[in-house]
């Protein structure tokens, strides 16, 4: 069946899926890979134009903007979708899942490779940011809300803005663990610095002090 694996995955992943006739009928992210399949068909066959034609006819009807450069996986669920941005150059693994609002994006007139890579089972979520030619691992998760602008290891989860890797999950076993120093090279140079700034301060205390005790203001005594 046309589709089918993002079929399942609408009916693994969403709760209100009662029936595939609904999904097939009422479901604007499956309407939207169909659509992009089309577009990335004509694209990638030098027929530029009537390819973002129908990336600009899958926009106007589901709300979701995704390249006909792009690169989709199989059984991808994008989930509503609305506001949903997926750049020329992005690439979405297999079993990726992408709620409401999510770019993925550039960060800026880069030419080349300028969006991210999301590989198999990322989940990126309410009204997420990615950002540049960075690599989401396998199995990360991206939270709501978030701006991601760096590489995110396999199986972590990330938050925040710029958003930072804050728990693993082991694949083998499943457990959580939780990331409370990562490295990071700008943190751990301002943090030798004030150090060093620390030690120097100390220094001119004591020669301070050693040059007061020298230091006699009633020489006649």
């Amino acid at each position: 069946m046309l589709m089918r694996d993002e079929i399942r995955a609408i009916r693994e992943c969403d709760p209100a899926a009662r029936t595939t006739l609904e999904v097939v009928l009422a479901s604007p992210g499956l309407h939207a890979l169909a659509l992009h399949r089309l577009a990335s068909f004509l694209w990638r066959r030098g027929i530029k134009l009537p390819g973002r034609l129908v990336s600009h006819v899958a926009r106007f009807l589901t709300g979701i903007e995704i390249h006909p450069g792009a690169t989709i996986g199989r059984g991808v669920f994008i989930d509503h979708g609305m506001g949903v941005v997926i750049g020329e150059t992005a690439v979405v693994g297999d079993r990726s899942t992408l709620y409401q609002g999510v770019t993925l994006g550039g960060t800026g007139k880069e030419r080349g490779k300028r969006h991210p890579t999301l590989a198999r089972d990322v989940t990126v979520g309410v009204g997420a940011s990615v950002l540049g030619a960075i690599t989401i691992g396998e199995g990360a998760k991206i939270g709501a809300g978030s701006v991601v602008l760096r590489d995110v290891p396999a199986h972590a989860t990330a938050v925040g803005i710029p958003a930072r890797a804050v728990s693993w999950r082991d694949p083998a076993s499943g457990e959580l663990r939780r990331v409370e120093h990562l490295p990071d090279p700008d943190r751990d140079t301002m943090l030798s610095l004030v150090q060093r700034i620390e030690e120097l301060e100390g220094k001119m205390r004591a020669m301070e002090a050693a040059g007061a005790d020298r230091y006699d203001p009633d020489p006649v005594r």
